[in-house]
């Protein structure tokens, strides 16, 4: 791992939160992620699974957590299994946790290899009632691929079809939505180092470079700042690109003229940032991408405020959308009365603003929590409203990273340039 070593006192709180929660002889499993194949004899990068993460700070692969509190061993009531070394691996793969490693990085004091597993199962197992297991069950998610949980999942109930299976996702999105102060500080870092990448970003674009080419000084940043990389795959969007809300090729020149939508974000120790601006190709908006711009960061700054504990999505995004109709009428982008009319269902400003303005964020980029129950301290959204126009290739979406406090909204990102005159400073320089 890239970045600096974590406290296990952070792990340590998480799965006493976990386990305050587990019914009288409960016993819960969260595998690592699969190690996925690419092509050939080729795996790609190994990312770990959030919520082992969250629980044990264990960043490799081939990792097994289990915790029974209740249990009649007391060396099962927390055990952790880690993938057994040799001299092969250290060689073609490199260092991977010993045992006391583990102990210290966890602060699980059971640690057995992973070899062991399937002996010490059934001890486990014969002496638990309700097991809990671990599924991906963010609400975004979509796929046809069986992943390692799913599968571990599927293999407990065959052989063990008498107990009772409940699910850790409710529980665990409860509790990863809420950030403690070390997981704050840590999506701090990511931020900071997103804020160094954007500042880089602007003094090196100019017309006639790539896409590509500031997609590389972004990672180049985020790198030599100890970011295992970027917490997705980035946006660099020039001119009608940035109408396409997914564009990731990259691959098109900047030209003289054009605003460049960039939207991406470090990730530090598995937590993401995420960002987005927009930037004009020649140091210099025109008056309308000028006015555009400004309508977006009037419709971002408002949308901010309204980030508060006891509010809800569906509220937010709704006043939201008053907000940009506002905006957009002013732009002469639609018109008041039409607007009046409008069929509430289905509102004119999704013809320029299509998408919702904010999502949870922490290890995940759409990080898990519910979005029909109300925001609590200790939750981070994005905020990144956007105005999209196809017939004059124009897209401009700004975004930053906003924590919800008891005193009110924080913003993580603040110190990034957000002025239209700020960044054209910094571009002029």
């Amino acid at each position: 791992m890239k970045y600096a070593a974590i406290d296990a006192k952070l792990f340590i709180e998480n799965r006493k939160k976990y386990i305050a929660h587990l019914p009288e002889k409960a016993i819960a499993f969260f595998n690592s992620n699969d190690e996925m194949p690419r092509n050939g004899d080729t795996n790609f990068l190994f990312r770990q699974q959030s919520d082992l993460f969250w629980l044990t700070g264990i960043d490799q692969e081939q990792t097994i957590l289990v915790l029974a509190p209740n249990h009649p061993v007391p060396e099962y009531r927390e055990a952790l299994f880690v993938r057994k070394t040799n001299e092969h691996i250290a060689v073609w793969e490199g260092h991977k946790y010993t045992k006391e490693e583990a102990r210290k990085q966890s602060g699980i004091q059971s640690v057995y290899w992973v070899d062991d597993f399937l002996t010490v199962l059934p001890v486990m197992m014969h002496h638990s009632s309700s097991v809990f297991i671990n599924l991906n069950e963010n609400d975004r998610f979509v796929t046809d691929v069986p992943y390692r949980d799913e599968r571990f999942a599927a293999k407990l109930r065959e052989q063990y079809p008498h107990h009772t299976y409940e699910r850790s996702g409710p529980l665990m999105a409860k509790l990863r939505a809420i950030k403690s102060e070390t997981e704050i500080q840590l999506m701090q870092i990511a931020c900071d180092i997103t804020d160094k990448a954007f500042r880089r970003v602007l003094h090196f674009t100019k017309p006639g470079v790539y896409e590509y080419e500031i997609e590389a000084e972004i990672i180049h940043e985020f790198i030599r700042n100890r970011a295992t990389g970027h917490a997705y795959t980035p946006i660099i969007a020039s001119g009608a690109n940035a109408c396409v809300l997914h564009y990731n090729d990259n691959n098109q020149p900047c030209n003289s003229g054009d605003v460049i939508l960039l939207d991406f974000g470090a990730e530090y120790a598995n937590y993401a940032a995420d960002l987005s601006r927009s930037i004009p190709v020649s140091g210099k908006f025109t008056a309308r991408q000028r006015d555009v711009y400004q309508a977006v960061l009037n419709v971002m700054r408002a949308a901010r405020k309204l980030l508060t504990i006891g509010n809800t999505i569906s509220k937010y995004h709704e006043e939201v959308g008053r907000i940009m109709e506002e905006q957009l009428i002013h732009l002469g982008l639609l018109n008041a009365e039409e607007v009046k009319k409008q069929d509430p269902k289905a509102p004119l400003y999704k013809k320029y603003f299509m998408h919702g303005t904010s999502h949870f964020l922490g290890l995940d980029v759409h990080d898990i929590g519910s979005r029909y129950e109300p925001m609590q301290a200790g939750m981070v959204f994005t905020c990144e409203p956007g105005i999209y126009i196809p017939e004059e290739g124009l897209g401009i979406r700004i975004e930053n990273d906003i924590l919800i406090t008891s005193k009110g909204p924080v913003d993580l990102m603040e110190k990034i340039p957000i002025e239209p005159e700020e960044i054209e400073e910094l571009m002029a320089r």
